[in-house]
């Protein structure tokens, strides 16, 4: 079946079985490989990009369902070869290890910061409660994510 959507700004029609999944269209037919596929269920949010400003599992998505929408992946947060300030809040803050869940990290606390500039602490743990993490423990993704957000400032601790 032919379909239309619109990814990181650039309107694209491709062919896919109407049961091909959003992330297989993203990394197999537009060669967007940022978006990671880790348990191919929905439960450990490597995959999740924007659809219509909101974080969603790719994974779990028909690609179909995403026809007419406006989707962005981790690929689209850099601008004019510039990464984004939360891509280098992640890089600042050692927020970035093994690498393979940070794209879905950082699809997240984006979709988090547009519906929330200065979120709390507490509040960027419940936007992150669907991303796994095996290697940063967490606290250096919450930092990078503060410091974005112009939080930084507030106490070392975490709390606001």
């Amino acid at each position: 079946m032919k379909m239309s959507l619109t990814v990181n700004g650039t309107r694209h029609e491709v062919d896919v079985r109407p049961t091909a999944r959003l992330i297989d269209v993203l990394r197999d037919e537009l060669g967007l490989t940022g978006t990671k596929e880790g348990c191919g269920e929905g439960e450990c949010g490597a995959c999740t990009v924007l659809v219509d400003g909101k974080a969603v599992a790719s994974c779990l998505m028909l690609a179909l369902q995403a026809c007419g929408k406006e989707v962005t992946t981790v690929e689209g947060l850099a601008h004019g070869g510039e990464l984004s300030l939360l891509q280098r809040q992640f890089i600042a803050h050692g927020a970035v290890q093994c690498g393979f869940c940070t794209p879905g990290m950082l699809m997240s606390a984006q979709a988090l910061l547009m519906e929330n500039p200065t979120p709390s602490a507490d509040e960027i743990r419940t936007a992150l409660a669907g991303n796994l993490c095996r290697c940063t423990g967490y606290s250096a993704i919450i930092a990078a994510i503060r410091a974005a957000s112009g939080r930084e400032a507030d106490r070392a601790d975490g709390s606001a």
